[in-house]
């Protein structure tokens, strides 16, 4: 599933990475506890997460993460944007709470796991 395609499926607002949205990606996580994110994810390259925080893009950058869906219409600052922004990170603002975001994407095919084998 490419970038767009969540963006579409979850009415969802690019706040940077528009060149980017052609990316496909193959799995995604859903948490607002990072320390989760970096202890059980692996090869998730879309977090989808209400918390904003600088440690949400920290953390997309370290376990090499594609894109970041923010929901519940929450906004990242405009250094979280500057700092995705030079780690080629999308940004995606959703007004879907999380369990309606996940449950729309696994429904359309994006799973937790590496399902593209």
């Amino acid at each position: 599933m490419n970038i767009s395609t969540i963006q579409n499926l979850l009415n969802a607002e690019v706040l940077c990475g528009n060149e980017q949205l052609d990316i496909t990606v193959h799995s995604a996580c859903g948490s607002d506890m990072m320390s989760d994110v970096l202890a059980f994810v692996k090869d998730q390259a879309v977090l989808l997460t209400g918390l904003v925080n600088s440690q949400v893009i920290r953390t997309a950058v370290m376990m090499d993460m594609r894109c970041v869906v923010f929901v519940r219409s929450k906004r990242p600052t405009l250094e979280m944007i500057e700092f995705a922004e030079e780690n080629g990170i999308v940004l995606l603002s959703s007004d879907m709470r999380m369990y309606e975001a996940c449950g729309t994407l696994f429904t359309n095919g994006l799973g937790g796991t590496k399902n593209h084998e």
